[in-house]
């Protein structure tokens, strides 16, 4: 089980590496954005593949997209310096409740 949430954790900070990134590509015409972020999708989308080996894709899913959604959004806002109101930082805290739940409670993960 520990590698599974590794290979996670991994693939999602490969995944907020390129979807940072991929704001700085101007739409892929600056090279050295562009290749930070189709190499972290890639190395993102196979660890991610490594982790789907054992645990279910649903759920995977779910806490792969939150935790990015999340620390894309911390990062847009703290160095982009991207505002956020009321409506999105209580639409994130649903995000990292229901990600908490679905860690604590499911057992779909236990494998």
């Amino acid at each position: 089980m520990f590698w599974n949430y590794a290979y996670l954790i991994v693939a999602i900070v490969f995944e907020v590496i390129a979807t940072t990134a991929l704001k700085e590509t101007n739409g892929f015409t600056r090279l050295g954005p562009s290749l930070v972020s189709v190499i972290g999708y890639a190395l993102a989308f196979f660890f991610l593949s490594l982790t789907l080996r054992n645990l279910p894709v649903g759920v995977v899913y779910a806490i792969w997209s939150g935790a990015g959604i999340v620390l894309v959004t911390v990062i847009g806002w703290t160095w982009l310096r991207q505002a956020l109101d009321l409506p999105a930082m209580i639409g994130m805290g649903f995000i990292v409740v229901g990600v908490g739940i679905i860690n604590l409670f499911s057992k779909t993960l236990m494998h």
